[in-house]
């Protein structure tokens, strides 16, 4: 069974996709800027729909009492396809560094375009860096949410945290505050799979770090706090869906912490 929703969700997934952009993109392309953002957000949330439906996979969001009111780095934990879009909705006017091929996608990089997401040549450095800053305090600048995962790609459930510090070089120079969110998606949405499972998780969105620390020291906090957030959730979210297969890393992080308890 959970094979032949699987297959039904990825096949409704892309339907809806391919749908949503032939039909509302006149919509989109003929509203303001930020309005036109109802197009891509509408999107998001048929999918939650159909991730429901199909599978049987819903989610829940605390925190959000912890989103800032101006601009702020938004940094949540990266384990699926599923958290690259899945929070959008529930952000004002959020914006992404991406690399620049994505931009060239037809109609997918015109979308990408017209919301004025920062493209950058991964293996660019100096003056063309720069520019991005640039541009990115410019977004910044007009009360927007940058997105960034501080891992850079996706990790799986429970897997040894790999951090990188252009997070802690956006939190200096950007002079904003960072939301840290754990999440487990990648339980019910594994990477690099087509299988989807069915249960209930949580996303939880924790306070803001304010803009002012060392940024080694700001780095060292946010892994500290991440992690920590991370381990307590994967416990939570194992327990609450025992029949969720654990994918090796998960296994083996949940006995660690199960035998950390008891020594």
């Amino acid at each position: 069974m959970i094979v032949v929703r699987s297959v039904l969700f990825n096949i409704a997934f892309y339907l809806n996709l391919i749908a949503q952009m032939v039909v509302l993109t006149p919509v989109y392309f003929l509203l303001p800027r930020k309005k036109a953002y109802i197009v891509p957000k509408n999107w998001v949330r048929t999918n939650h729909w159909l991730f429901k439906v199909i599978v049987g996979a819903t989610f829940e969001i605390e925190g959000l009492e912890n989103i800032p009111k101006s601009s702020y780095i938004f940094a949540p934990k990266h384990q699926s396809f599923w958290d690259a879009y899945a929070l959008l909705p529930w952000l004002d006017d959020p914006f992404y560094i991406l690399k620049r091929e994505l931009t060239w996608i037809p109609l997918f990089g015109w979308y990408v375009l017209k919301q004025r997401m920062v493209p950058v040549n991964r293996g660019a450095r100096g003056k063309i860096m720069a520019e991005v800053m640039e541009r990115t305090k410019r977004e910044m600048a007009s009360g927007r949410q940058l997105i960034i995962y501080p891992e850079g790609t996706r990790r799986p459930p429970g897997a040894p945290p790999e951090y990188k510090y252009g997070i802690a070089r956006l939190y200096r120079d950007l002079k904003v505050p960072v939301v840290p969110v754990v999440m487990h998606p990648g339980l019910f949405w594994p990477r690099r799979k087509f299988l989807r499972f069915p249960g209930h998780f949580k996303v939880r969105i924790l306070p803001p770090v304010a803009p002012g620390m060392d940024p080694d020291a700001f780095l060292a906090h946010l892994i500290e706090v991440m992690e920590s957030a991370s381990d307590r959730l994967l416990i939570e979210t194992a327990e609450a869906n025992p029949h969720v297969p654990l994918p090796e890393t998960a296994a083996t992080r949940l006995a660690e912490l199960r035998l950390r308890e008891t020594s």
